[in-house]
């Protein structure tokens, strides 16, 4: 019989529905309970793409008697934590204070008022590996709750002031200084990994927020190992594209095999960028490629984007993805590409051994020095038909309004720097599916859709992350709407998560749900903080509106944590990079077309006019730059007004904070002009 999450949408909580475990989501049913019966509460964290999450319901939680003695001792809680990323972050720095350690899945022990006291990740069945099994740790707590319940409880508001102690940061008296980025810039170049790339050793993680703050500073060595060594490794799918979450090892050769939406969208745009700073072709054909695997199996038919693909499949990691020689010989043979396919199995470095459990993880051993075969694309797309043939790892179907976002981003530049009508053609649907299915009558966001419904308030990531998108896919259509969409959602933002003593934004809104602590979300490693995206974003919205509000808001951000980005640049690149378009002379340009036809013609009419001036915009990497256009008399946003066509020409405007150079008609002027 299934347990309470069967009501439930999120594909992790739903995996767990018929466990015997007496699971509820997290909400005040469960919280009243462990009140009124003056129960711990057992704590799962999780993800549906988490192999080790897979492993422990295996192992524990479809266990019948371990199952009985947590429905008699506790009251049991399962959390998506991609769902609910203001209860993951509190309890992972709980785990990771208590512990040194925290991943998932997150296994916390909490008091009936939602405070931790014990935790850890993942525990074995048996004892192993100086592990204790799950049943000594469920034991151990039960032991502590009956005979050291005064003392738990005597700890209960010193853990809670250190959980809440990120949102109430000072905001610090030193100045903002450009030097900043300079030293962090510097410390970047020294922890990379010269060799391998990225930074550290294994696991490795893809740093896309800080490839991307060195590139802009022309540290291109970095950039270039790292994006190349990526690229030939085995974390990218080197038959269907696209990356996984992570390499377990230090030369980007064996990978966690998940697929997550937020790594794919990520990384399309630092290869992108890449490319037009350093002119590779294989980086245009990893970011085409990324996007094309995120249209082909991540879209779903209303135009968002699911979440994640496993790493399992069959109960194996990895499965879906690995080769012998013979599965890649016969296919190709039978296509008629018997000729060729000695070749590609060298090229994708395929033994008879294997480099994988007696499998090949396809790579490329020789890099970028090693020649593609003549039909290895041909050759490339009978392996993904043959491969669509196995049975596919699991996928997490609901859309995260964040990682959708972040993916209408990437898809909107490429699109108008690649010329790639589908893909621009994909950003403006997902845009519009997000501003139609995910937000409340009142305009305010929700975090997750699945199977028509929304549900669960946003976070500020939702709404900072949507800002940056909208504003980037206005650059990329000029439709007027889309920037609009951008400043209501920022202003909804201020509203809702701006901390006016303090500075800076908090996690959840003001109106939310009371948690034992209310924070400020800081990391940017993998993925940009909310903070950080809310300043960059706030930025390129006061850059073409010349509102100085917005500014404010975003350099009260970065009076928080500047400090600790100049000690700890990998962490705070994306925070980094905000404080840099700060500091730089940011060109604002204005490209204007003569008015024709009737308004609602106009801008796609406009848009082909200019289309040779936005051109040479986008055939750089310009991160200081922000683009408006449209036709003469276009009142938003606020850097196109007054902007008249020049003899009935298109014109385009150079300026910094609003006071422009005289307009020019030509693309080779405007080229000069942006040097």
């Amino acid at each position: 019989m299934a347990n309470r999450l069967a009501e439930e949408t999120s594909p992790y909580l739903l995996q767990h529905k018929d466990n015997p475990v007496e699971w509820y989501a997290w909400g005040p049913d469960a919280l009243e309970r462990a009140k009124a019966e003056d129960k711990p509460i057992l704590l799962s964290i999780g993800y549906a793409a988490c192999h080790w999450c897979h492993v422990m319901e295996h192992e524990s939680f479809e266990d019948a008697e371990t199952a009985a003695y947590m429905n008699e001792h506790f009251v049991c809680i399962k959390v998506d934590r991609e769902e609910r990323p203001d209860l993951d972050s509190i309890y992972m720095e709980a785990v990771q204070g208590m512990t040194g350690h925290g991943g998932w899945p997150l296994t916390t022990f909490l008091d009936p008022e939602g405070v931790p006291f014990y935790g850890g990740t993942y525990f074995p069945p048996e004892p192993r590996q100086g592990m204790p099994s799950f049943r000594m740790v469920l034991e151990a707590v039960v032991e502590s709750w009956g005979t050291q319940r005064e003392r738990i409880r005597a700890s209960a508001a010193r853990i809670r002031e250190q959980l809440g102690a990120i949102g109430r940061i000072e905001p610090s008296a030193e100045p903002l200084s450009p030097q900043l980025i300079g030293t962090a810039v510097g410390r970047l170049r020294m922890m990379a990994d010269m060799r391998h790339g990225g930074f550290g050793g294994a696991p490795k993680f893809p740093p896309a927020p800080a490839l991307e703050l060195l590139l802009a500073h022309g540290v291109n060595e970095v950039v270039e190992v790292t994006l190349d060594a990526m690229a030939h490794g085995g974390i990218y799918d080197q038959v269907g594209g696209g990356f996984a979450r992570y390499s377990v090892d230090d030369v980007w050769l064996v990978p966690h095999f998940e697929k997550m939406l937020y790594d794919n969208a990520l990384l399309a745009r630092a290869y992108l960028h890449g490319w037009q700073a350093l002119g590779h072709e294989r980086w245009r054909r990893v970011c085409s490629d990324t996007l094309d695997w995120a249209l082909r199996e991540m879209r779903g038919p209303e135009g968002g984007f699911y979440s994640a693909l496993d790493a399992d499949s069959e109960g194996e990691e990895g499965r879906f993805y690995l080769w012998t020689p013979d599965q890649i010989r016969d296919p190709l043979g039978a296509a008629g590409l018997g000729d060729v396919s000695d070749e590609v199995i060298a090229y994708l470095g395929v033994t008879e051994g294997g480099n994988f459990e007696g499998r090949n993880i396809l790579h490329v051993p020789g890099g970028p020095a090693a020649e593609r075969p003549a039909r290895l694309d041909e050759a490339l797309r009978v392996l993904r038909s043959e491969r669509a043939e196995r049975v596919w790892p699991s996928l997490d179907d609901k859309r995260l309004a964040s990682w959708n976002a972040l993916m209408i981003a990437a898809l909107a530049e490429a699109g108008a720097v690649l010329g790639r009508d589908d893909h621009l053609d994909a950003a403006r649907r997902c845009a519009e599916f997000v501003w139609t299915e995910l937000r409340t009558p009142d305009g305010r966001l929700r975090r997750s859709w699945k199977d028509g419904e929304a549900r669960l308030d946003a976070y500020l990531e939702d709404y900072a992350y949507l800002v940056e998108a909208l504003l980037t896919l206005y650059e990329a259509t000029f439709e007027p709407r889309w920037f609009d969409a951008a400043r209501q959602t920022a202003d909804l933002m201020i509203e809702l998560f701006a901390d006016p003593e303090h500075g800076g934004f908090f996690t959840t809104a003001r109106d939310h749900e009371r948690l034992i602590a209310r924070r400020k979300d800081v990391d940017d490693h993998p993925i940009p903080s909310g903070n950080s995206s809310a300043a960059y974003g706030l930025l390129r919205l006061a850059a073409l509106t010349g509102q100085h509000e917005y500014e404010q808001q975003a350099v009260g951000v970065f009076r928080l944590l500047h400090t600790s980005a100049g000690r700890h640049p990998h962490a705070l690149a994306h925070l980094l990079r905000a404080m840099d378009f700060q500091f730089a002379a940011v060109k604002e340009v204005a490209l204007v077309a003569p008015a024709i036809g009737e308004p609602a013609d106009g801008v796609d009419g406009a848009a082909d006019a200019i289309a040779d001036l936005a051109a040479v915009v986008r055939s750089g990497f310009r991160p200081h730059l922000v683009l408006a256009g449209g036709p003469e008399g276009t009142e938003r946003p606020e850097l196109m007004r007054e902007r008249p066509a020049v003899d009935g020409r298109p014109a385009a405007y150079v300026c910094e904070k609003f006071a422009c150079q005289r307009p020019v008609t030509q693309p080779e002027d405007l080229a000069a002009a942006l040097r």
